[in-house]
Protein backbone atom coordinates (compact mmCIF):
# COMPACT_ATOMS: atom_id res chain seq x y z
CA UNK A 1 0.00 0.00 0.00
CA UNK A 2 1.67 3.46 -1.03
CA UNK A 3 2.85 5.85 2.18
CA UNK A 4 1.54 9.29 1.15
CA UNK A 5 0.90 12.15 3.60
CA UNK A 6 -2.12 11.90 6.10
CA UNK A 7 -5.19 14.08 5.10
CA UNK A 8 -5.27 17.27 6.84
CA UNK A 9 -7.26 17.24 9.63
CA UNK A 10 -10.82 19.20 10.37
CA UNK A 11 -10.75 22.17 12.51
CA UNK A 12 -11.83 21.06 15.67
CA UNK A 13 -12.66 23.98 17.76
CA UNK A 14 -16.26 26.04 17.51
CA UNK A 15 -17.76 29.30 17.84
CA UNK A 16 -20.36 29.91 21.12
CA UNK A 17 -23.29 29.88 20.35
CA UNK A 18 -25.12 33.28 19.66
CA UNK A 19 -28.46 34.47 20.98
CA UNK A 20 -31.39 35.24 18.84
CA UNK A 21 -30.69 35.83 15.14
CA UNK A 22 -27.57 36.47 14.96
CA UNK A 23 -24.73 33.82 13.81
CA UNK A 24 -25.28 30.01 13.97
CA UNK A 25 -23.27 28.35 15.99
CA UNK A 26 -20.28 26.78 13.70
CA UNK A 27 -20.55 22.92 13.10
CA UNK A 28 -19.11 20.85 15.85
CA UNK A 29 -17.50 17.37 14.34
CA UNK A 30 -19.52 14.76 14.22
CA UNK A 31 -19.55 11.77 16.83
CA UNK A 32 -17.09 8.87 16.81
CA UNK A 33 -20.05 6.49 17.15
CA UNK A 34 -22.18 8.37 14.03
CA UNK A 35 -18.96 8.06 11.56
CA UNK A 36 -18.56 4.43 12.28
CA UNK A 37 -22.10 3.90 11.55
CA UNK A 38 -21.79 6.20 8.52
CA UNK A 39 -18.74 4.45 7.62
CA UNK A 40 -20.53 0.77 8.48
CA UNK A 41 -23.66 1.88 5.71
CA UNK A 42 -21.39 3.18 2.98
CA UNK A 43 -19.34 0.28 3.44
CA UNK A 44 -22.32 -1.77 3.41
CA UNK A 45 -24.00 -0.41 0.26
CA UNK A 46 -20.31 -0.46 -1.61
CA UNK A 47 -19.47 -4.04 -0.94
CA UNK A 48 -22.81 -5.12 -1.56
CA UNK A 49 -22.37 -3.61 -5.09
CA UNK A 50 -19.06 -5.01 -5.72
CA UNK A 51 -19.88 -8.56 -5.04
CA UNK A 52 -23.37 -8.97 -6.83
CA UNK A 53 -21.24 -8.99 -10.06
CA UNK A 54 -19.14 -12.09 -8.45
CA UNK A 55 -22.41 -13.79 -7.09
CA UNK A 56 -22.14 -13.30 -3.88
CA UNK A 57 -24.19 -11.50 -1.22
CA UNK A 58 -22.72 -10.05 1.56
CA UNK A 59 -23.68 -11.90 4.55
CA UNK A 60 -22.65 -14.61 1.36
CA UNK A 61 -19.07 -13.62 1.55
CA UNK A 62 -18.80 -12.72 5.13
CA UNK A 63 -20.01 -17.03 6.19
CA UNK A 64 -17.28 -18.10 3.58
CA UNK A 65 -14.88 -15.62 5.20
CA UNK A 66 -15.76 -17.07 8.53
CA UNK A 67 -15.06 -20.69 7.24
CA UNK A 68 -11.87 -19.87 5.53
CA UNK A 69 -10.75 -18.45 8.82
CA UNK A 70 -12.14 -20.81 11.29
CA UNK A 71 -11.79 -24.15 9.47
CA UNK A 72 -15.68 -25.40 10.36
CA UNK A 73 -18.55 -23.86 12.13
CA UNK A 74 -22.35 -24.85 13.49
CA UNK A 75 -24.83 -22.45 12.05
CA UNK A 76 -25.10 -20.46 15.11
CA UNK A 77 -21.68 -19.77 15.93
CA UNK A 78 -21.30 -18.43 11.53
CA UNK A 79 -24.79 -16.32 12.31
CA UNK A 80 -22.94 -14.86 15.53
CA UNK A 81 -19.51 -14.32 13.56
CA UNK A 82 -21.94 -12.97 10.33
CA UNK A 83 -23.51 -10.58 12.14
CA UNK A 84 -26.89 -12.12 11.13
CA UNK A 85 -30.01 -13.86 12.84
CA UNK A 86 -29.55 -17.88 13.40
CA UNK A 87 -32.79 -18.04 10.70
CA UNK A 88 -30.97 -15.82 8.64
CA UNK A 89 -28.11 -17.61 8.49
CA UNK A 90 -29.96 -20.96 7.88
CA UNK A 91 -31.22 -19.66 5.19
CA UNK A 92 -28.19 -18.56 3.36
CA UNK A 93 -26.52 -21.77 4.59
CA UNK A 94 -29.12 -23.79 2.20
CA UNK A 95 -28.28 -21.41 -0.61
CA UNK A 96 -24.23 -22.16 -0.14
CA UNK A 97 -24.88 -25.54 0.15
CA UNK A 98 -26.95 -25.65 -2.57
CA UNK A 99 -24.51 -24.33 -4.60
CA UNK A 100 -22.02 -26.63 -3.23
CA UNK A 101 -20.02 -23.65 -1.49
CA UNK A 102 -20.01 -26.22 1.69
CA UNK A 103 -20.84 -29.08 3.01
CA UNK A 104 -23.39 -29.90 5.96
CA UNK A 105 -22.20 -32.93 7.99
CA UNK A 106 -23.32 -34.00 11.86
CA UNK A 107 -20.92 -33.02 14.58
CA UNK A 108 -19.88 -36.64 15.53
CA UNK A 109 -19.52 -34.87 19.31
CA UNK A 110 -23.02 -33.74 19.53
CA UNK A 111 -25.32 -35.02 17.55
CA UNK A 112 -27.77 -31.97 16.98
CA UNK A 113 -25.16 -29.76 15.73
CA UNK A 114 -24.56 -29.81 12.04
CA UNK A 115 -21.11 -28.76 10.98
CA UNK A 116 -20.51 -26.62 8.04
CA UNK A 117 -17.11 -26.40 5.72
CA UNK A 118 -16.32 -24.26 2.96
CA UNK A 119 -15.71 -26.72 -0.58
CA UNK A 120 -12.91 -26.02 -3.01
CA UNK A 121 -15.81 -24.24 -4.86
CA UNK A 122 -16.53 -22.23 -2.12
CA UNK A 123 -12.64 -20.94 -1.84
CA UNK A 124 -12.83 -20.20 -5.29
CA UNK A 125 -16.16 -17.73 -4.72
CA UNK A 126 -14.53 -16.23 -1.66
CA UNK A 127 -10.97 -15.81 -3.65
CA UNK A 128 -13.42 -13.73 -5.99
CA UNK A 129 -15.27 -11.66 -3.59
CA UNK A 130 -11.67 -11.21 -1.63
CA UNK A 131 -10.12 -9.82 -4.74
CA UNK A 132 -13.13 -7.48 -4.89
CA UNK A 133 -13.24 -5.87 -1.25
CA UNK A 134 -9.82 -6.04 -1.20
CA UNK A 135 -9.92 -2.96 -4.47
CA UNK A 136 -12.68 -1.56 -2.46
CA UNK A 137 -10.57 -1.40 1.14
CA UNK A 138 -7.89 0.07 -1.70
CA UNK A 139 -10.14 3.01 -2.49
CA UNK A 140 -11.13 3.59 1.05
CA UNK A 141 -7.12 3.64 2.25
CA UNK A 142 -6.12 5.92 -0.54
CA UNK A 143 -3.86 9.03 0.63
CA UNK A 144 -3.87 6.80 4.22
CA UNK A 145 -0.27 6.28 5.41
CA UNK A 146 0.53 2.30 6.49
CA UNK A 147 1.02 3.32 10.18
CA UNK A 148 -2.21 5.33 10.26
CA UNK A 149 -4.11 2.43 8.73
CA UNK A 150 -2.91 0.23 11.19
CA UNK A 151 -3.57 2.62 14.25
CA UNK A 152 -7.52 2.77 13.07
CA UNK A 153 -7.67 -0.87 12.31
CA UNK A 154 -6.01 -1.54 16.42
CA UNK A 155 -8.26 1.35 17.94
CA UNK A 156 -11.71 -0.63 16.06
CA UNK A 157 -10.40 -3.86 17.40
CA UNK A 158 -10.18 -2.42 20.73
CA UNK A 159 -13.78 -0.78 20.42
CA UNK A 160 -15.40 -3.64 19.87
CA UNK A 161 -13.36 -5.58 22.32
CA UNK A 162 -14.71 -2.52 24.77
CA UNK A 163 -18.06 -3.25 23.78
CA UNK A 164 -18.85 -6.61 23.82
CA UNK A 165 -17.55 -6.09 27.92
Amino acid sequence: MPTKAPAKKAPSSTKPAQSGSGPRKAQARPRLTYLVGSLDRILRRKMTEALAPVGLTLAQFTALSVLDARGQASNAQLAERSFITPQSANEVMSAMSARKWITREPDPDHGRIVLLRLTDEGRAVLRQGTDVVRSLENQMLHNIQASDATLVQNCLELFARNLRG
